[in-house]
Parts: structure tokens; sequence; C-alpha cells
């Protein structure tokens, strides 16, 4: 199923947006105009990663610094479990997210 997120316009490259989809928290990352989709929650300790940083392709959690990699979800210490991904497409200056 598709949904529609939001405008492109309103995630500008090297920012992230939190998004509740269907009761799923979900992280929106703009790198270098590309967008990438991850559950939003660090796999070590539960904490929101919109709180977090993004820096290039890892979103960072704000509470231990595990990162995560927004294309693929892997984690890095402290965190060992990846995170969820979702396909985002862009078209016609919209997000769509398929869960």
């Amino acid at each position: 199923m598709e949904r529609r997120l939001a405008a492109a316009a309103e995630i500008p490259p090297g920012h992230a947006k939190p998004f509740t989809v269907d009761s799923n928290e979900i992280l929106v990352c703009n790198v270098g105009g590309s967008f990438y989709a991850i559950a939003d929650v660090c796999t070590h300790d539960g904490g929101p990663l919109d709180q977090g940083q993004l820096d290039g392709y890892c979103a960072i959690c704000p509470r231990h610094g595990a990162t995560f990699d927004v294309r693929t979800g892997a984690a890095t210490m402290p965190a060992v479990v990846p995170v969820a991904t979702y396909a985002v497409r862009e078209a016609n200056g919209e997000l769509y997210l398929e869960l």
C-alpha cells in the first residue's frame, strides 16, 4: 500500500522529518536530493531518531550515539539490530511511502 507523505520541498537536503503512517513511526531523510525512509526508533533503547542528527547517510540516535544507515537500516554500536527500511519515491514533487 502506498501513501502520500508530503511535498518533497518540505524536507531539504541534509534534513529528516518524522511521520506516523498507520501507527508506524517513520523517519524520511533527504541525502543529497535522494529520499530514504527508516523506522524512527533506535533499536538499542527505543529512542526517537528524529531527535538526533542526520550526518550523510547516517541517522544518529541522540541518546547513546548509535548510528543507522538510512539506505540499508544497518546499525553500529551500541545498537546491533538494524532498523526497518521503507521504499520512498518522489513523483511530481510529492513523496510517497510504500508500506
